[in-house]
Order: C-alpha cells, then structure tokens, then sequence
C-alpha cells in the first residue's frame, strides 16, 4: 500500500517505521514546511493518507484530501467542531474517512470495558465517578479526545450524570475531568468510581506511540476499497 503522511512529528515517525515494518511505502511526506506537495505526482499516488497533524491544521488537511480523493485515517483530535461537516461530505462526495479519538488496541478495549461498566453502575447512585487523564506537555486540546469519548459513553448509561466539566469541582450532575500535562507521558486514562466504603478503578496506560501508530496503519489498511466515515466500531466488534 502506498501511504501518505500528513504531520511529521514523534507520531509520524511511528507510523512511518510501522508501515514500512508491515511492508508498506511511504510515497510522501507533508509538514507544516511544503504545504505545496498535495499537489505532487507522490502525494497523488497515495492510496490513503495518515494525517497526525495540529488541531488549527487538521480540517483544512482532511478537505485537501478530499478534493484529490485520497482516503483520509484521521489521528489529530480537537477539530470535532467540524465533525457533521466531515460526516456529510463523506455521504455527499463518496469519500472516505476513518477517525478515531484514540488509534491504540488497548484503549479500544479500555472503551468497551468502560461502557459496560458504566451500564452496571447506573444502577448504584451511592457511587460517584470522575476521570483524570495525564499526557505529555506538547498535547495542545484539553481534555483528550479520548477523555471526550469515554465521557459520552458514561453520561449515556449513567442518568444520574448530565455533562462532562473540566476540573476538580462541580455539580452531582457533573462528571468531572482532571487533565494534566506533564513530561512525556504517551497517555494515561482513569476512571474512578467512589462510594463511603469503597473505590473502583479501571486504568489504560500507554507505555509508548507505538500502540497509536499500529492502530492508525492497521486503519488504513482497512480502508481499501471502503467509502464512507468510518470507525474503530466498523473495524473492531468489541
């Protein structure tokens, strides 16, 4: 397979050593540098393109590759404000466009685990629950997306919790979100459930990009010959 990459940092250079492990060519490379190479004979070829990018960059990204119908895998989080606008376009146009909120395995199974736990404790309001979430310093949004996305699948099983809320104080109705930012930490997600008499925890811990970037080229993989918007759900039955 023929991958283009968009956004060249850590990330990028994760993909970039796992797709060549897997037996694929990176046939272009596109950075905040030379911005002039959608329009290069490389980028043209591509079969899909991975794009890991910055948040204010992402969506002008996604609609370059729209219009030269390269399939998009979409790794960059803190765009969502122009979500149903990708939805649509990818129903109008026929394109494709894979997105996840976290490309990780781990997390992927971390979701599921967490929706179905969340679906037994809507039945016992004595326990609270809240999350933290630690990445490292350069991660630009707040929360994570993938705070995001285990905080839309609690509040759909949980009544008693009404909206996510950044910090450390809130209503009952809140369900908050400690983020912080520090070091090199890859990513650590918690979820914390607390009554008076005891705590239940579930943790994912990523020990490196690696997890990430297997995720983002098993995705493109998937896409061949797929239209549409796309899912860690259509590729994983969990």
């Amino acid at each position: 397979m023929k991958i283009a990459l968009i956004g060249y940092g850590k990330m990028g250079h994760a993909i970039e050593e796992i797709a060549k492990g897997r037996g694929h060519t990176i046939v272009s490379i596109i950075d905040i540098d030379n911005q002039e190479d959608f329009d290069s004979p490389q980028f043209l070829s591509a079969d899909v393109a991975i794009e890991f990018s910055q948040p204010q960059s992402a969506y002008t990204n996604y609609l370059k590759c729209f219009e030269r119908n390269i399939p998009v895998i979409a790794g960059t989080t803190g765009w969502l404000e122009h979500f149903d606008e990708i939805k649509n376009l990818c129903a109008e146009g026929d394109h494709t466009f894979f997105y996840a909120s976290n490309y990780s395995i781990g997390v992927n199974v971390f979701f599921a685990i967490n929706k179905y736990l969340a679906k037994i404790m809507n039945s016992f309001p004595e326990y609270d629950v809240r999350m933290e979430e630690i990445h490292h310093i350069h991660k630009l949004d707040s929360p994570s997306g993938t705070a995001i996305t285990l905080s839309k699948d609690i509040l759909e099983n949980i009544e008693r919790k009404k909206q996510w809320k950044e910090g450390l104080e809130g209503t009952s109705e809140d369900l908050l979100i400690h983020s912080i930012r520090e070091g090199e930490i890859p990513g650590i997600h918690e979820i914390i459930y607390e009554s008076e008499v005891d705590t239940l925890r579930i943790q994912h811990s990523a020990n490196s990009r690696k997890g990430f970037a297997l995720g983002a080229v098993l995705a493109a993989e998937f896409v061949k010959n797929k239209k549409g918007f796309l899912s860690m759900n259509d590729m994983f039955n969990f």
